[in-house]
């Protein structure tokens, strides 16, 4: 392939000679040479550059996105197979990762993975012949500074999911070439903090040449940007100062077949510090752009507050292209997701096999969403959740969030906001455009006992805890008794709301400013109408002062990004970062019993399976054995 210039690492994984650009070859006519001819002129050339693009990760598949159904955020039918024989990246929530195949791998892009060291074989190819001035004869001088720069970021970030799953891995800066002696090709990891360096000093030679903003919004949304650069650069300096990565005991005995060590022994403190000013540039500059929180804008409905703030939060991920979308990928449109998460809404649409309902919030994530006083319902001295798995009718006040005369579960009672944006229950309403009232008042309302409209079991495809995920669905999604209707909308990889959030979390641990990071963390409480971290705790919390130490703000900080980014993909990794995955997914998964038809039997808590996460282990994904047997100088990770 590619007129014998080059070979890539075939003692890394056997698997990576097959062939991977098939739409791009079939543009190559007979008999050509094909990487002459990629890059003879600039249309060409686009065209791989476009391949580059096509390895990022299916963030928007319910089935490839490790961050959906890898964790404890999100449940599925045990019985319901549509997707394929199996739900791999289920499997790994379900304690049967291994290291023969293993599941969603980015090393060899098996079974959901994307093919991590070929996409950087293909930014390497492309960044070598763009690079020669003397290819690509029709190409403008700064486009193609700017095709190099998109093109670097992306070697930069595939390198990067490679790391956050892996740990230390080999470093692809040219392709070897196959006149290589047989050590040269057989690579070792470098050390986890040489990696670090390296990714940022490609995402730094990025940013210095990509633009700030996209100005060719009809064509080019999506191509990165020098604000997408940046954020990913934070993304990663978080991750390679967190508890994981810094001064792991577990990882301190890692090393390479000569005795190097992959991990530094101890912490180091000033990876934070470096990690907080990362993180402010990304901010700055994202805000120099006009990025913002976004604000959902007056509609011609009259709207509640309630409503209104609700709306705050689902449209931040669901409008396309709004204001606080830093890096939105419109290669990956989120199309399946929203008839897997939506439930069937109207007696008239009880039959309709397009609404699925299928990703099912665990009982963990609705008890983890605040009170209305911006809480935890475990420190809320003014309100009682002890008997929150007992019911209660609601009243006519409470008629935007639940349908006055219902009878539902305390645990839906008294919630914050992003309760109610992010999740549907029993009785609880779920606002569309096409609202029957044409306002938020006599809404449509979901009713989910087995015998109701929306607990039937269709083809296997049921919720399995009783709590619905409204958050991924756009409010522009219609349904009628067999179709529906679904604006699809592009995947929001970096939110700014993400970024305030990392900026708090490295400014409280390396000691700094702490009003620095109250303020950005209640930029983000106020979008979702709750008092400041100060006046919550103060006034509301049988723990007042929590706030003041590092551990408290600390505890705080992970809550709030749990809540904030809840069912978007990150806690998976935050849990494997903090290194609180030992604890958090050894814990069973809970929800209601659906099978009930009365309030009796439907609100009994029942167990639907016992989490299992095995630590050291579990925290990097194992190298499939089959590659360690071709290549020697390859060490597998801790556990495997």
């Amino acid at each position: 392939m590619f007129k014998h210039k080059y070979i890539f690492l075939l003692t890394v994984c056997s698997t990576f000679l097959l062939p991977s650009c098939k739409k791009y070859l079939d543009i190559v006519p007979d008999n050509a040479p094909t990487l002459d001819y990629a890059f003879t002129l600039r249309n060409e050339a686009q065209k791989f550059l476009f391949t580059c693009y096509s390895y990022l990760p299916g963030s928007t598949d319910p089935q490839a996105s490790v961050g959906f159904l890898g964790g404890d955020e999100i449940w599925f039918p045990l019985e319901y197979r549509e997707f394929d024989e199996t739900i791999w990246n289920w499997e790994i929530a379900r304690g049967n990762q291994n290291s023969n195949r293993p599941y969603v791998n980015y090393w060899d892009g098996d079974r959901y993975g994307i093919k991590g060291f070929e996409a950087i074989r293909q930014c390497n190819i492309f960044i070598e012949n763009v690079s020669d001035l003397s290819k690509v004869p029709d190409l403008p001088q700064p486009e193609r500074e700017r095709w190099l720069a998109e093109v670097k970021f992306l070697k930069a970030y595939y390198h990067f999911l490679l790391l956050r799953m892996y740990g230390a891995i080999p470093l692809i800066d040219v392709n070897i070439p196959v006149s290589a002696k047989p050590e040269d090709v057989k690579v070792s990891r470098v050390p986890f903090d040489s990696c670090v360096n390296y990714i940022v000093k490609l995402l730094d030679e990025a940013a210095a040449v990509l633009p700030s903003f996209i100005a060719d919004r009809n064509n080019e949304l999506g191509r990165i940007t020098s604000p997408i650069a940046k954020a990913i650069k934070a993304r990663v300096l978080v991750t390679a100062a967190s508890p994981l990565f810094n001064g792991n005991s577990d990882l301190a005995a890692s090393q390479n077949t000569n005795g190097q060590a992959l991990y530094a022994a101890a912490a180091d403190d000033t990876k934070w510090t470096r990690a907080a000013q990362a993180c402010k540039e990304a901010i700055d500059i994202a805000e120099q752009n006009n990025f913002g929180l976004y604000y959902f804008p007056p509609s011609s409905f009259k709207l509640s507050q309630q409503t209104i703030t609700q709306m705050n939060i689902r449209q931040a991920v669901c409008e396309r292209w709004n204001i606080e979308k830093i890096w939105g990928n419109s290669g990956r449109q989120a199309n399946r997701l929203q008839t897997t998460c939506m439930g069937r809404v109207h007696a008239d649409v009880a039959s309709n096999t397009n609404l699925r309902a299928m990703f099912s919030a665990t009982m963990k994530m609705a008890e983890l969403f605040y009170t209305r006083n911006g809480v935890p319902i475990s420190e809320d001295k003014t309100l009682n959740y002890e008997n929150r798995y007992s019911t209660r009718m609601a009243v006519d006040s409470e008629r935007y969030v639940m349908e006055p005369g219902y009878i539902t579960a305390r645990l839906n009672f008294d919630r914050e906001a992003r309760f109610y944006a992010n999740l549907c229950f029993d009785g609880g309403t779920w606002y569309l455009y096409s609202s029957p009232t044409q306002s938020d008042s006599g809404t449509y309302v979901l009713k989910a006992k087995a015998n109701q409209y929306g607990g039937t079991d269709i083809g296997g495809g049921i919720n399995q805890t009783g709590y619905f995920i409204k958050k991924l669905v756009d409010w522009n999604f219609s349904f009628s008794a067999s179709g529906v209707t679904v604006r699809p909308y592009e995947w929001p990889e970096v939110r700014l709301a993400d970024l305030y959030l990392l900026y708090a979390e490295a400014v409280n641990e390396a000691g700094g400013n702490t009003e620095e990071a109250y303020n950005y963390l209640n930029k983000i409480r106020a979008r979702a109408g709750l008092p400041t971290i100060q006046d919550a705790w103060t006034n509301y919390s049988t723990n007042p002062t929590k706030y003041t130490t590092k551990a408290g703000l600390r505890e705080i900080i992970k809550r709030e990004r749990a809540i904030e980014l809840a069912f978007e993909g990150s806690r998976f990794w935050d849990l494997r970062r903090w290194k609180d995955a030992a604890y958090e997914l050894n814990q069973p998964v809970k929800g209601w019993t659906i099978s009930g038809t009365s309030n009796d039997t439907y609100y009994q808590v029942r167990t639907l399976f016992q989490q299992r996460f095995i630590a050291p282990r579990d925290y990097l994904w194992p190298i499939r054995l089959s590659n360690l047997s071709v290549n020697p100088n390859l060490v597998q990770n801790p556990g495997w």
